[in-house]
């Protein structure tokens, strides 16, 4: 795997190369640090890391927050299965005040990378079932880190435009929706204090200079499930004397389209997958059992208890149609979940009039609530702690505007293909970012 590598200039060299530019505004200051931050996106990108594996990664980003003048702790998060995390936390306090939250996730997707960019990932790693696998910022989370970086350095240097606790978080394992939860499991709030608010950015393939925030859910909950659909084995000719697991599953997928189209409310948007099925091991043979892995979403936790009890009551329900033992009954078993993601609106509304106000009101765009999944909310305590998430154009307008005209959709997140125009998009995050936290903390 390449090592990572960060450009030549370092924080305190910035600092005195920005002195005269006290007066400007954040956008000008951000200008001086970007051939720098450029040098430091290419080398993340060219050295991405999987999930729960983020050490190179997390090391760098802590390098550059003590630089400068946070003070980084190293490591924080707990998993599961009691292995820890690569959770880097920063704190820069500044007299009485509020605490503000700013989170970047880390982590990369085993994805081989399609781009041809000179700076781009060659890398490979196994996956958690030891597959050998390509992998790639295909997410942007490069463009996140960076983005932290430049406003850790401007917040720094810009003291005296704010007050309160600034507490800036290194997020692990977002793509596998349990970084967040880890940090938390970790003592986050009771370690470092519990913040007053907590915003993040995530770059998507809007024009580049575009802000969007959604107001209320803006992304879904995501749920997922393994079904062992059970039955009994038998030899194909004769199929009477078993219970056929993988007729069962077929009847079973149909009827999973029905759970959302007639059990949840019309306008409650959910979608239910079976992404994955497994089962049989010859075609004369009916087999024991098939396994399918299951993804549902929902903004609504009650609608997502509704899908969830229609899975369970559908199951075995087909199985008892077919005759099925009572100790042959399916198991299912929950695995991965992440709540919606929901934008405060109070503070929301705070964001697009400050980036209006900086930026201009064209450079604020309407954007959809999206059915993907982000475990940011996680930080808000169930709404506790008013959080937002905004959308960060990184796609050349030119290309946006061809697309539309088109009708052929741009490579979005997790396509091997996507491409971010890397320097204006981290100009405009590093100052949307810095100009949200100094309006914050007042």
């Amino acid at each position: 795997m390449k090592t990572l590598e960060v450009g030549c200039l370092t924080a305190a060299v910035l600092v005195v190369a920005t002195a005269t530019l006290r007066a400007q505004d954040v956008p000008a200051l951000a200008n001086v640090q970007l051939p720098n931050l450029l040098a430091t996106y290419k080398s993340l990108h060219a050295a991405p890391e999987l999930s729960h594996h983020e050490e190179k990664t997390s090391a760098l980003l802590a390098g550059e927050l003590r630089a400068a003048g946070y003070t980084v702790t190293e490591r924080v998060g707990t998993y599961k299965d009691g292995s820890k995390a690569f959770g880097v936390v920063a704190i820069l306090k500044n007299g009485a005040g509020p605490t503000l939250l700013v989170r970047a996730d880390m982590d990369a997707l085993p994805v081989t990378e399609k781009t041809e960019l000179p700076y781009a990932s060659v890398v490979r790693a196994k996956n958690p079932a030891g597959q050998d696998v390509g992998v790639m910022h295909a997410c942007g989370h490069d463009i996140h880190v960076t983005t932290m970086i430049g406003v850790a350095r401007l917040m720094a240097q810009e003291k005296a435009k704010w007050h309160g606790t600034l507490m800036l978080v290194g997020q692990p394992s977002e793509e596998t929706i349990d970084g967040a939860a880890a940090m938390l499991a970790d003592h986050l709030y009771e370690r470092f204090g519990t913040p007053d608010m907590a915003i993040a950015l995530h770059d998507s393939n809007l024009a580049v200079g575009t802000l969007a925030v959604v107001p209320g859910y803006a992304m879904a909950s995501s749920t997922g499930m393994d079904v062992l659909m059970r039955g009994v084995g038998a030899h194909a000719s004769q199929p009477q004397s078993g219970k056929d697991p993988i007729v069962m599953s077929a009847e079973f997928i149909v009827a999973l389209q029905t759970i959302v189209s007639r059990s949840t409310p019309p306008r409650s948007p959910a979608v239910l997958t079976v992404g994955d099925i497994h089962g049989g091991t010859k075609r004369n043979i009916i087999p024991d059992e098939v396994k399918m892995e299951l993804n549902f979403r929902a903004y609504d936790e009650t609608v997502r208890q509704t899908i969830l009890a229609g899975i369970e009551r559908t199951a075995k329900g087909i199985a008892i149609a077919a005759g099925v033992p009572a100790d042959r009954m399916p198991i299912l078993t929950m695995q991965e979940y992440t709540p919606s993601m929901y934008n405060d609106p109070a503070l929301s509304g705070r964001l697009v009039a400050l980036f209006q106000q900086k930026f201009g009101k064209e450079s604020v765009v309407e954007d959809d609530p999206k059915m993907g999944s982000e475990d940011f909310g996680v930080f808000g305590l169930d709404h506790k702690i008013p959080a937002v998430i905004f959308w960060l154009g990184a796609y050349d307008p030119a290309k946006v505007e061809q697309s539309e005209k088109s009708g052929v959709p741009l490579p979005s997140p997790h396509s091997p293909l996507f491409a971010p125009v890397p320097e204006p998009t981290i100009r405009m995050g590093v100052s949307a970012m810095t100009d949200a936290a100094i309006a914050l903390l007042q």
